[in-house]
């Protein structure tokens, strides 16, 4: 293979569409017409392949290497949304549409893509037309993929998902328990205490309930016996509000890590681009002047 150099040109031959996912059902014929329009280009790491914004009418597939796909989210911040493996596609939504690339591809390490542009398409597509719906298949895995990159990256709120899983049994407990650990309960239940004894004290001999009141701790013992398994599966609910809530948070410091390893990566590159454009500086003026 020829030496890397920064968007490199290198003819195409049949043999490696053969090793393309996307041009696999292609014939030895229709795989040759193919390679005789697309164009193979070799990529230097951290080479950027294309901005947002910039024109389209051009996709890509990876035969060899990494690629980044990102975009700028509401935030301002650099979301990953793709990293293709060797026979991935990226940039094929501004090729089908026309319209400037919404994200943006930057070359991880030497790469190596072909480069496919709306009359290769074209041409593909006359040749094959069985060929579209693989297209289709290989685009539909890159869709999904970003998906469920976008659903690990979102922020989800805690009480959203509680208030999911919450059956009414469970409603009932927490207001039993709310209800239970609240000082409007021990007003109220002083008070009925309080008259419960008094009333059957000044009635003396025609009471109900006489002192000891043993009817009174009857009722005690059994709303005591109810009340602790309700207000056990409250705490219950609350360790698995907690739990959740944990889970939550570890997910969210595990996204912050990324991003922050990934500022660190592009602190240290810079740094290193600096240090070579220094020693470039050192040496140019160290070049004795005519």
């Amino acid at each position: 293979m020829p030496q890397l150099t920064r968007g490199c040109i290198v003819t195409c031959d049949s043999e490696l569409l053969a090793k393309v996912p996307l041009f696999s059902l292609l014939d030895a014929d229709e795989r040759a017409v193919l390679a005789s329009h697309v164009e193979v280009r070799l990529y230097d790491a951290h080479h950027r392949i294309y901005r947002a914004g910039d024109a389209g009418g051009k996709g890509y597939v990876v035969v060899a290497g990494t690629i980044r796909v990102t975009l700028i989210d509401d935030d301002h911040q650099e979301v990953t949304i793709a990293e293709p493996d060797p026979g991935g596609v990226f940039g094929f939504a501004s090729l089908l549409d026309g319209t400037p690339h919404q994200t943006s591809a930057i070359a991880l390490e030497p790469s190596t893509c072909i480069e496919i542009d709306s009359d290769d398409l074209r041409q593909l597509l006359i040749k094959k037309p069985h060929a579209g719906m693989d297209m289709l298949a290989v685009l539909g895995s890159q869709v999904h993929s970003a998906q469920r990159l976008v659903q690990m990256r979102s922020v989800r709120n805690p009480n959203d998902i509680i208030e999911q899983a919450t059956t009414p049994g469970d409603r009932l407990a927490d207001a039993v328990a709310r209800f239970g650990g609240s000082w409007r309960f021990i007003i109220s239940f002083g008070a009925v205490l309080v008259t419960y004894t008094a009333v059957n004290v000044f009635l003396g001999g025609k009471a109900w309930d006489p002192y000891p009141f043993i009817l009174l701790n009857l009722f005690l013992s059994m709303l005591a016996a109810i009340q602790a398994p309700v207000i056990m599966m409250s705490q219950n609910r609350q360790d698995t509000k907690d739990r959740t809530r944990g889970e939550l948070d570890f997910e969210v410091n595990r996204i912050a890590e990324s991003e922050i390893r990934g500022i660190s990566k592009k602190l240290h590159e810079m740094n290193t681009k600096l240090e070579d454009v220094e020693l470039l500086l050192r040496k140019e003026s160290a070049k004795p002047t005519l």
